[in-house]
């Protein structure tokens, strides 16, 4: 299993402080498919950019979707970037690899139970060890609390620093602009009303 795929099994199973939007969902996969590529080898983060650094397979069918996905020339594309390009729709694909064949992003937000696995155990197991990329990306959800600190390596805490920071600029670029569609409906709404 993937960090994104262990996130989806968070966002099914810890209650969060609100609920999960897909169109938040879908850009916290996207930060997890970029940490998951950078710690097999894929990528490399260099400032704010994605470099390339192979082109071998990690053996997961979304991730490698992901690596091909890349862009390949100079400059390069930020993370900010990416999460949105690779982030839309993202939660439809990972719920229907999650659930082949059933009814996916539905049952997902009416917080369907899929069947025990050991996949899904596994996501448990990193959740309860608070493993540092998985419980900040639930973080940035409102589930749970951030992990600690983990001794992992400076450059590995940068990466994870940076691909958190990312994730909550586009949540709350995200939640801006469902506010001012909201109050345009609303003014729009209240046009109609008036005598």
């Amino acid at each position: 299993m993937t960090t994104p795929q262990d996130l989806l099994f968070v966002v099914l199973d810890v209650r969060a402080d609100r609920p999960v939007e897909r169109g938040d969902l879908s850009l916290a996969l996207a930060g997890a498919e970029l940490l998951d590529l950078a710690g097999a080898g894929v990528v490399s983060l260099r400032e704010d950019r994605i470099v390339p650094t192979s082109g071998h397979l990690t053996g997961d069918r979304l991730l490698d979707e992901a690596a091909a996905a890349l862009v390949r020339e100079e400059p390069y594309e930020s993370v900010e970037d990416w999460l949105w390009r690779r982030g839309n729709g993202l939660a439809a694909a990972y719920t229907a690899a999650l659930e082949p064949g059933g009814s996916g992003l539905r049952q997902l937000f009416r917080r369907a139970e899929p069947a025990d696995s050991a996949e899904r155990r596994r996501a448990a197991e990193r959740w309860a060890v608070r493993e540092p990329a998985l419980t900040g990306l639930a973080a940035e959800l409102g589930i749970g609390e951030p992990g600690a600190k983990s001794a992992e390596e400076d450059a590995e805490d940068d990466r994870l620093a940076l691909v958190l920071a990312a994730v909550g600029d586009a949540l709350t670029e995200l939640e801006a602009v469902r506010q001012r569609r909201r109050i345009e409906e609303d003014a729009f709404d209240n046009v109609w009303r008036a005598p």
